[in-house]
C-alpha cells in the first residue's frame, strides 16, 4: 500500500508538470511511478502521452503497447497507441488499434476520427506510390505533405517526398528535409541518398558518390543508391572522355561520347544540359550548324539560366545569317549578365540585323564584300548591260519594267559601292539618306557604261 501511495504521490507530480508543459520533468516523475508500481497501465500510458509531447514517438509506443498489454480494455492505451503509429507512418496498425476502441466504445468520437485519419493517410500512401510510378512528382510531394500532417514522425514519408524534390530540381528543399532526418538519425541511409541525389543534380559528382557510398555502407542492399553511384561514376567518366576528344579536336570521337553520356540518366537535368551544350559547340565545329542549335536548344529547356548555351546556340544563328533569331538570345543573356562582352555581341547581332534587311548592294553586283574597286566596276559594266533597258526593248512589259527595276538597282549599288566614303557607312550598318541618298548619279552612270562599251 505504502508503495502504491508513492506510486500515486509520483503520477500526481508527473500530472502537475504534464499540465505546466514541462514533458521532461513529467517524464522523470512518470518513470518514477512506473519504477515503484511497474503492473500500473495508466503511468505507461502517462508517460506514452508525454514522449509523444516530447516527439518521442518510438518511445511511446513501446509505453502504450505495454500498457495495453497489462490493460487489454484499456482504452486512452489503444487510442494513445494507435496515435503513435499514426504519427510513425503506420497507417494499418493505427487502424486495428482505433478498431479496438470502438470494438470497447462504438461511440467513442476521438477514435472515429482518428480511424478516418489512418484510412486517410492510407489513401495518400496509395495515390503517392501510383504518383511515383506515372513520374508524377509534384502529386506526390502533394500527398506526401498531407499524409505528413497526420504522420509528423514519419521518415519514410519525408524521404519519399525529398526525393521527389530532388527530382523536380527543388535541391534546397530537398536537403533541408534529409538534413533534418541526419540530425535526428545519422545513418539513415535513405537521407544520406537523397544529401547524394541532389549534389549528383547539381553536377557536384564527386561528393554526390560519397554520399552513395555512405549510404551503401549503412544499407549494403540499398538498390536507388547503388544506381545512382553506378549512374553518377559512369556519367562523369564518359563526359571526362568526351571533354579529352573534344581538346584532342578529335570531333566525331567527342559528338559520339557526349551522346552515348546523354543516355546515361534522363533525369539529371543539370549535367545533361552540359552535356547538349558540349554537344552543340561539337556540331559547331563539325559544320553542323542545325544540329548545334538544336542542342544548344535541348540544353536551355533544362536549365533556363545557362548562358553558355544561349551564347552558343547565338554564335550558331549569326554563321546562319539569322540574325532576328540571334538579336533574342542576345537579348537574353544581357538582361541576365550586364556585361561589356554581351553588350557588345547584342549591338553587334543588331547591327547585323539592320544591315540585313537592305539591299545587299555586293549581291546586286554578284561580288563579294572584300572586291577590290576593279572587281566592283567590271561587275557594274557587266550587270548595267545585262539590264540595260534597250537590250530588253523587244520584251513584254512585264519583263521590261522587271529589268529597268534591276538596272536601276546596279545603278545604286554602284554609286555606293564606288565612292569610298559612302561604302565605309554602308559596310558598317549606317543609314545612307542621310548623305542625300543615291541622285544626281545616273548621267554619270550612263556615260561611264557607254564609254566602257566601245
Amino acid at each position: 500500500v505504502k508503495i502504491t501511495c508513492q506510486a500515486e504521490g509520483f503520477k500526481e507530480q508527473g500530472n502537475a508538470f504534464y499540465i505546466k508543459k514541462d514533458y521532461s520533468e513529467a517524464f522523470n516523475y512518470y518513470t518514477k511511478a512506473i519504477d515503484a508500481c511497474p503492473k500500473n497501465a495508466s503511468y505507461y500510458s502517462n508517460r506514452a502521452a508525454t514522449l509523444m509531447m516530447l516527439c518521442r514517438f518510438r518511445e511511446a509506443l513501446e509505453d502504450s503497447q505495454q500498457a495495453v498489454r497489462l490493460d487489454d480494455c484499456f482504452m486512452k492505451g489503444h487510442l494513445r497507441e494507435g496515435k503513435c503509429h499514426l504519427s510513425l507512418g503506420n497507417a494499418m496498425a493505427a487502424s486495428r488499434c482505433f478498431q479496438k476502441v470502438l470494438e470497447l466504445e462504438p461511440s467513442n468520437s476521438q477514435a472515429q476520427q482518428e480511424h478516418k485519419n489512418a484510412a486517410a493517410v492510407q489513401e495518400y500512401e496509395r495515390m503517392a506510390e501510383f504518383g511515383f510510378e506515372k513520374r508524377d512528382f509534384r502529386k506526390v510531394v502533394y500527398c506526401m505533405d498531407r499524409a505528413l500532417a497526420l504522420a509528423s514522425a514519419c521518415h519514410r514519408f519525408k524521404i519519399l517526398k525529398a526525393e521527389c524534390l530532388a527530382l523536380l530540381g527543388r535541391y534546397p528543399e530537398a536537403q533541408s528535409v534529409a538534413s533534418d532526418i541526419l540530425r535526428m538519425d545519422p545513418t539513415n541511409a535513405d537521407a544520406l541518398y537523397v544529401q547524394g541525389l541532389c549534389l549528383y543534380y547539381e553536377d557536384c559528382i564527386d561528393k554526390a558518390v560519397q554520399f552513395f557510398v555512405q549510404a551503401l555502407r549503412m544499407a549494403p542492399d540499398h538498390e536507388k543508391a547503388r544506381l545512382a553511384c553506378r549512374n553518377a561514376k559512369a556519367l562523369k567518366a564518359k563526359k571526362e572522355e568526351g571533354n579529352q576528344a573534344f581538346k584532342d579536336c578529335n570531333y566525331e570521337a567527342a559528338y559520339q561520347l557526349y551522346t552515348e553520356a546523354l543516355k546515361i540518366d534522363p533525369n539529371n537535368i543539370k549535367t545533361n544540359a552540359k552535356l547538349y551544350c558540349n554537344r552543340g559547340t561539337v556540331g559547331a565545329k563539325l559544320k553542323k550548324l542545325d544540329q548545334a542549335i538544336e542542342d544548344c536548344t535541348s540544353a536551355v529547356k533544362l536549365d533556363e539560366t545557362y548562358i553558355k548555351a544561349y551564347l552558343r546556340r547565338a554564335q550558331c544563328y549569326m554563321d546562319l545569317e539569322q540574325y532576328e533569331e540571334a538579336v533574342r538570345d542576345y537579348e537574353t543573356v544581357y538582361q541576365t549578365e550586364k556585361t561589356k562582352e554581351h553588350k557588345h555581341l547584342l549591338k553587334n547581332a543588331q547591327l547585323e540585323l539592320k544591315k540585313s534587311k537592305r539591299k545587299d548592294y555586293y549581291k546586286v553586283l554578284g561580288v563579294g564584300k572584300n572586291a577590290t574597286d576593279d572587281e566592283i566596276k567590271k561587275a557594274y559594266r557587266k550587270r548595267a548591260l545585262m539590264h540595260h533597258p534597250d537590250r530588253h526593248s523587244a520584251a513584254t512589259p512585264e519583263v521590261q519594267k522587271e529589268e529597268e527595276k534591276k538596272f536601276k538597282e546596279v545603278g545604286e549599288a554602284f554609286t555606293v559601292l564606288s565612292d569610298p566614303k559612302k561604302k565605309v557607312r554602308y559596310d558598317n550598318g549606317h543609314d545612307l539618306e542621310d548623305d542625300g541618298g543615291f541622285g544626281g548619279g545616273g548621267k554619270h552612270l550612263l556615260s561611264f557604261i557607254w564609254s566602257g562599251l566601245h
